[in-house]
């Protein structure tokens, strides 16, 4: 697709020049039509077509397809706390087992761990290194009481993106899970749980996938579906039905084992909207989309003398760039760029951060670049 086409799917081109992803992303069109859709059919007809039963099996499959899982490794989650707890609380611990992390984890990807203290699980969290986490000091933590590593593919504040393949080969040799925590990840960057070693994943799908809040994905290596737990017990977790005179606890073989009660169907099909536009497109080109509009705001905001604090290696790089200026108020800067020129980033840490996506223009970015003040 051209940029034109693209662009013409996303809605919110028409009144923001919208560059923060990484929060909460506009929905895609494909997304809000599924929205509307599923609220006219069950307005109409309730249940009774089962037009949206069969769009959330599809959903399921497109997530598989984007992070080359089996559809029976996927189920649904409403978002990204959920999924990693389904871990922290499934796992059979024994006093003195460990966690390994990091320092730059968003919150979501800390407290499910740290609730584990009571448990006698401690929680390991590396410290970073001028924005980076070194693979060694997460290599020196790992001892013979580690059972997960635990940690973003992306990190939220700068940007900084983890070398997963190389740290699900570590965790393979040493005997540990590597739980992923890929919400700012997919939708940029090809992510294969499978040539990344990578045993556990969660992710919402109202940043870089489009879709709406409430509504993301859960992926469970099928090795591991009878080794976790489910810390919830409901009837679609079981092979029975519902109606079903034997009641008994008798759970699916696959990934929908950690499902409880009904989906939130209305937000699975948007977010199955919104797979399918990004698969169409593919994740590969849509990386090389990104990388271009990041080099272009890193070289602008250089050239004005701003601070960029985000890793841009080959390696590190992601669709987050974070920069500031210690001349000027990066709050009443935000804001300004909002009111003024509908230019919408976000504040973290002290310093504003863009997340352009791949329907963003180059005019977009030089827009952006163009209204901050020079130092």
């Amino acid at each position: 697709m051209t940029l034109e086409e693209i662009r013409a799917r996303f809605p919110i081109t028409r009144n923001y020049n919208f560059l923060d992803h990484a929060a909460v992303a506009p929905l895609s069109g494909p997304a809000a039509d599924a929205l509307a859709g599923y609220a006219h059919e069950l307005a109409e007809a309730a249940y009774l077509r089962g037009t949206y039963f069969r769009a959330a099996d599809h959903a399921r499959q497109s997530a598989a397809r984007l992070i080359n899982a089996e559809p029976s490794e996927v189920t649904f989650v409403k978002n990204t706390s959920e999924g990693i707890s389904y871990v922290a609380n499934g796992i059979h611990w024994v006093t003195g087992d460990n966690v390994v992390s990091t320092t730059m984890e968003f919150p979501s990807n800390v407290y499910p761990w740290m609730n584990l203290a009571q448990r006698g699980v401690t929680l390991k969290r590396v410290s970073d290194e001028d924005g980076r986490v070194p693979f060694d000091r997460i290599a020196a933590n790992l001892d013979n009481r580690t059972r997960v590593v635990a940690i973003s593919a992306v990190q939220w504040s700068n940007g900084f993106r983890t070398d997963l393949t190389r740290l699900g080969e570590l965790c393979k040799d040493k005997g540990v899970l590597l739980c992923v925590d890929a919400i700012q990840a997919l939708g940029v960057h090809p992510l294969d749980v499978r040539a990344m070693n990578i045993d556990l994943l969660a992710a919402d799908g109202h940043k870089w996938l489009c879709g709406p809040e409430g509504a993301g994905i859960f992926y469970c290596k099928r090795e591991l579906l009878g080794h976790i737990s489910p810390s919830e017990m409901g009837y679609m977790g079981m092979k029975h039905g519902f109606d079903d005179p034997d009641v008994r606890i008798d759970l699916r073989d696959d990934a929908r084992r950690f499902d409880n009660g009904v989906y939130n169907l209305a937000g699975i099909c948007a977010l199955g909207a919104s797979l399918d536009l990004l698969l169409e497109v593919g994740i590969e080109e849509i990386q090389v989309r990104v990388k271009k509009l990041t080099d272009m705001l890193v070289e602008g905001l250089r050239a004005k003398r701003w601070t960029v604090h985000s890793p841009r290696t080959p390696s590190e790089w992601s669709g987050i760039v974070a920069f500031s200026c210690e001349e000027h108020d990066m709050k009443a800067l935000r804001q300004h760029l909002r009111d003024e020129f509908k230019i919408v980033v976000a504040t973290r840490m002290g310093r504003l951060r863009a997340s352009p996506h791949f329907y963003n223009s180059p005019e977009e970015i030089q827009q952006l670049v163009a209204a901050l003040p020079a130092r």
